[in-house]
């Protein structure tokens, strides 16, 4: 799978979006992101973002290429006939998540066998905590993944579309590597300050990146969401949401209620980001040779809340910058238009 989106991450290619059907079809460029199509405007600013496992073809065989996202032909893309590279593309990553993405058979009778052992054994799934946490012990890295870019395709009709620059994005690359999770999204707005989701993937909202001159003051809200997502698996809490009927869905059929993860992106766009423990910080902090001084002011300008926080600089033996200035100036003008 990754060996598929690496080959056609640098592919791009023109089309025709048009955004409802009374509007008229504009010229664009589109890209492969990950597990995403990416529509930008000739000046290469963002326009949509489709999730690869929503987008359909319109037109099977036929050309000029016809995708849809999701059955909803209300938005269309038209690939040319000499697009023929991206058209393969397109249809070789969709098959490739499809392939992954929760279904009847395999994963279905997996789950129940694992169910039936589980019961066995004594294991009480009635109650509603011991049935969440059985259910995402099941399920596999790949479907956690497109549960979460699920969510990520209905919160940018909050927060706007995915940010994207090549700098900026070679920046989100190198800190996703340092703190440890698979992606690191920017987004315009519309959430409190950052998110995770299943399948590590990390949501920022602009403002950390623009506010703060100090770049270890940013990467503390990333690592800090990192850490609670360690401490609070994402999946575990999108069931906690659901309760528990959303936890027998997905244990019986492999797949959550298709409003799921639309009122999920709801509820994290007004919801403030969770708290990692001080020790689980001041460990983070330590292994990157990272000040945490920077974050906790920005958390507390006093200082009197984050005291612990600010006396832990006092042990880390090192500090090295993880991005250059360069790298640093790129991220913040990540969303600039």
């Amino acid at each position: 799978m990754s060996t598929a989106f690496e080959k056609y991450q640098r592919l791009e290619a023109s089309a025709l979006w048009r955004e409802t059907p009374e509007a008229q079809r504009r010229e664009v460029i589109i890209s492969i992101g990950d597990a995403s199509l990416l529509i930008s405007d000739m000046q290469d600013r963002p326009l949509s973002h489709w999730s690869l496992t929503a987008v359909e073809r319109a037109n099977p065989g036929k050309t000029p290429a016809i995708f849809i996202p999701g059955g909803d032909d209300s938005e269309s893309l038209e690939l040319a006939e000499n697009e023929v590279e991206m058209v393969e593309a397109i249809d070789t990553l969709r098959k490739a998540l499809h392939r992954g993405k929760p279904r009847p058979g395999r994963l279905r009778w997996t789950i129940l066998l694992g169910s039936v052992a589980a019961l066995a054994a004594g294991l009480t799934l009635w109650l509603p905590n011991a049935l969440r946490s059985h259910v995402v012990g099941l399920v596999p890295d790949l479907n956690r993944v497109v549960i979460g870019h699920d969510v990520i395709g209905h919160l940018e009709r909050t927060t706007g579309a995915v940010c994207h620059s090549d700098l900026g994005d070679q920046a989100l690359k190198k800190l996703a590597q340092a703190i440890g999770v698979s992606e690191i999204l920017v987004v315009p707005g519309g959430i409190k300050s950052t998110a995770s989701l299943p399948g590590t993937a990390l949501v920022v909202g602009h403002s950390i990146v623009e506010d703060y001159e100090d770049p270890a003051a940013a990467i503390g809200f990333m690592l800090a969401e990192a850490k609670f997502a360690e401490e609070n698996d994402p999946l575990e809490r999108i069931l906690e949401f659901g309760g528990v009927t959303e936890s027998f869905r997905l244990l019986t059929s492999g797949q959550l209620a298709p409003d799921t993860p639309s009122a999920y992106a709801e509820h994290l766009a007004i919801t403030p980001a969770g708290k990692a423990s001080d020790t689980a910080l001041i460990e983070g902090f330590s292994e990157l040779g990272l000040s945490a001084s920077p974050y906790a002011y920005a958390l507390d300008i006093s200082g009197e809340t984050t005291l612990n926080l600010i006396e832990a600089d006092a042990v880390i033996t090192q500090s090295a910058p993880i991005l250059t200035d360069g790298e640093w100036v790129a991220l913040q003008d990540i969303c600039a238009t």
